[in-house]
């Protein structure tokens, strides 16, 4: 109340005198824009920084919403991306978006040769939204570590499922332990990496964060 005081009184003074008087309120340095005409003196609020918490905060809640509503799971997902293209799943991520600023599934197949296919899942319906195709030289390592292995990306999914809700599944082909790579979000906790067998399906935490702290 007292900082709208003198900023009044300077205006007044400044209207009063045909001159143009600069209002500065205290404390309030790096949160206001100043702007100044012939005519007086109008201090502007700054709210881009609530704005971008705001928009932090509504990003995360939709990503929460989308998966907690009984949606289409990361195996479904997997699911509709195979019956789209043909190939290997090998990754599925919940929580990238589409060109239209929505949250989708992102399930990476890898085809024939060195053929990579992304598809787009709508993760409420299921949907396949779109696809492309890439062709990348580095598939060797990832065929060498799925070869003769019993447990896939959708199977991986379902086995950790049991952990909470899964918002992605990935091949960790560089470890020193290859397994799948498996988050899952539950509400009111903190995400929790997992790691799938590739062969038995067996779940465990998913310490090698912890290892490096």
């Amino acid at each position: 109340m007292k900082r709208n005081i003198v900023i009044a009184t300077l205006t007044a003074a400044a209207l009063a005198t045909g001159g143009t008087v600069a209002a500065f309120a205290a404390g309030d340095d790096e949160t206001t824009a100043q702007r100044q005409s012939d005519s007086g003196t109008q201090v502007v609020a700054d709210h881009d920084d609530a704005d971008d918490r705001a928009d932090s905060v509504n990003d995360d809640a939709e990503d929460r919403t989308t998966v907690a509503g009984g949606d289409v799971s990361a195996a479904e997902a997997i699911a509709a991306a195979l019956k789209s293209v043909p190939g290997t799943a090998v990754s599925a991520d919940l929580g990238d978006e589409d060109d239209n600023g929505k949250v989708v599934w992102d399930v990476d197949v890898l085809g024939d040769g060195s053929t990579w296919h992304s598809i787009t899942i709508d993760p409420a319906t299921g949907k396949v939204l779109g696809s492309h195709t890439e062709q990348e030289d580095d598939t060797a390592q990832v065929r060498a570590a799925l070869k003769g292995t019993s447990v896939t990306a959708a199977e991986a999914a379902k086995a950790a499922a049991a952990k909470g809700t899964v918002t992605s599944v990935d091949l960790d082909e560089d470890g020193a332990s290859q397994a799948w790579d498996v988050e899952t979000r539950t509400s009111g906790k903190a995400d929790q990496d997992w790691q799938v067998d590739l062969n038995s399906g067996k779940v465990t935490a998913d310490r090698s964060d912890d290892d490096q702290d």
